[in-house]
């Protein structure tokens, strides 16, 4: 047995798998999978960069300056006089003036940076800087009396690198243009004295100075990952909301369909039907010949072909309606306690006389005793109808239909029919369940249908919260299961000790 199901219904004849978008939705679409496509290395990641490093320097504009005062009040304190002042003057300076280009930059909108330019002013006001600390590498101490005062400059020379590295690594080769020439200028003042303690600091900062710009760099390219995650993760939200505004648009157009469709079927069924009930009415009484014999046979004939098609016009009226309605949501289910059993009995006698036409035997198959459903009794008779209309339709002459009303694994309750027609490919099911669609077996071998009965089933069951399979076996024959869940069924009462409740009344 092959089992399948279909948990739609086409409500429209449409190509769902063309995408329809318009030209906006299209330019946006595009320009978000540009910024995805961004790369390092390109304009927008060096302005992002620039916007990194003057963040940067604006934010610890005070740090580097902090450390000149200190080291010119204790300089001031341990004798030196006017070379230190105005080295921390000159210093101060230079650093001031990084201060206010990168709050400039800092304040300009990203896109009107013209990152060459301002990187060359970043570069020019680092080296700049730079000239300040080569000024203090070649400063002296005559007067202070200290002897280890080239150890205390290489010291300060270290911490300001090491300072100049963690605030600039957002801008490449910062730290090589600012300590160049400090160290340069270090070397060559104490290598005169050949003392092993000058030239091994004089050693120990040309060696910081390569492993500070090692780690500049891996900050660098850290900075880099992280504005290369933080493009993604923006181009990711712009997709998703463009994804998202496209959804809306297509739903809102949906909803204006449905709509448009409602409306139409809500005025034109008032129209359809009127004419209809004309058309059989007067072919009812030219059939049954009212007024009147008919001599001529062909034309009693074609009254009784118009009654028929004006009847089977009128069905499929009727199904296109119900359909909208579960479909839109507006099918009001009057719910109320029902027997499945005398339900199903009734639609069986029903379509004893169509059956019997055929030749066809209907069994049936019910449990001796079933507790009320809580349901729709028009909506359940309407499941079984079809269902055994399509049994009826679709099975040979001489052929069998077995109707079984029972209890389910889990304690619902079901309905089954089961015939042994020329059954469904298993590849047409999803077609049988779509709206007006037909099996080619079923279509060449039986009368045609309007391909809305088991569409309106399985709505109708859904919406009492149930389930409808379809079973179908090649030649074998088909069955058909609308189940009902346990939620639908009512609880048996225990019945009333009516006895003792007497017996107990007179004894009070």
């Amino acid at each position: 047995m092959a089992l399948l199901r279909s948990d739609i219904a086409d409500k429209f004849i449409v190509d769902r798998t063309k995408r329809h978008r318009n030209s906006d939705v299209a330019r946006a679409v595009r320009k978000t999978r540009d910024r995805l496509a961004q790369r390092p290395g390109t304009l927008a990641f060096d302005r992002e960069l620039l916007r990194l490093h003057a963040h940067a320097m604006t934010g610890s504009a005070t740090a580097i300056p902090l450390l000149v005062l200190v080291i010119a009040i204790a300089g001031l304190l341990a004798g030196m006089r006017g070379e230190i002042l105005l080295w921390a003057i000159l210093t101060t300076t230079c650093y001031a003036g990084l201060a206010l280009i990168a709050h400039r930059v800092s304040r300009m909108e990203i896109a009107a940076l013209d990152a060459p330019s301002i990187k060359r002013g970043f570069l020019l006001g680092h080296f700049l800087a730079g000239l300040g600390w080569a000024y203090f590498a070649s400063i002296g101490c005559g007067d202070c009396q200290i002897d280890q005062f080239p150890i205390i400059k290489a010291i300060v020379l270290l911490l300001a690198m090491a300072a100049t590295a963690l605030i600039t690594s957002s801008l490449r080769g910062v730290l090589i243009v600012t300590f160049t020439l400090p160290v340069l200028v270090y070397g060559f003042t104490v290598g005169g004295s050949l003392e092993p303690v000058d030239i091994a600091m004089a050693a120990l900062l040309a060696l910081s100075l390569v492993f500070f710009a090692y780690v500049a760099g891996r900050l660098n390219r850290s900075s880099l990952m992280l504005l290369s995650f933080r493009s993604e993760k923006d181009g990711l939200i712009a997709e998703l909301e463009t994804a998202k505004s496209m959804s809306d648009e297509a739903r809102r157009r949906a909803e204006e369909a449905n709509l448009a469709k409602s409306r139409f079927l809500a005025s034109m069924s008032h129209e359809l039907r009127t004419p209809l009930n004309a058309i059989l009415g007067f072919s009812e009484v030219m059939t049954n010949e009212v007024l009147g014999p008919m001599q001529n046979q062909t034309y009693r004939d074609y009254a009784r072909d118009v009654h028929d098609s004006g009847q089977h016009l009128l069905d499929l009226i009727n199904e296109i309606l119900d359909l909208s309605r579960i479909e839109a949501g507006r099918y009001q289910l009057n719910e109320e306690p029902v027997n499945l059993l005398y339900i199903v009995e009734e639609c069986c006698h029903l379509m004893e006389l169509k059956a019997h036409n055929k030749d066809l035997r209907i069994v049936q198959q019910f449990e001796p005793e079933l507790p009320r459903l809580y349901a729709d009794e028009r909506a359940v008779r309407q499941i079984t109808l079809n269902l055994l209309s399509n049994a009826v339709k679709f099975t040979s002459t001489g052929g069998e239909i077995l109707v079984r009303v029972g209890w389910t694994a889990g304690g619902g309750q079901y309905v089954s029919v089961k015939d042994n027609g020329p059954g469904i490919p298993a590849e047409e099911i999803p077609v049988v369940l779509s709206a007006f669609g037909q099996g080619s077996i079923a279509i060449k071998s039986a009368e045609q249908g309007t391909g809305l009965g088991l569409p309106i089933v399985q709505g109708l069951i859904a919406m009492h919260g149930g389930e409808f399979q379809l079973h179908s076996r090649l030649r074998e024959g088909t069955e058909a299961i609308a189940i009902f869940p346990l939620s639908r069924v009512m609880e048996v009462l225990p019945a009333l000790p009516t006895r003792a409740v007497a017996a107990g009344g007179r004894r009070r």
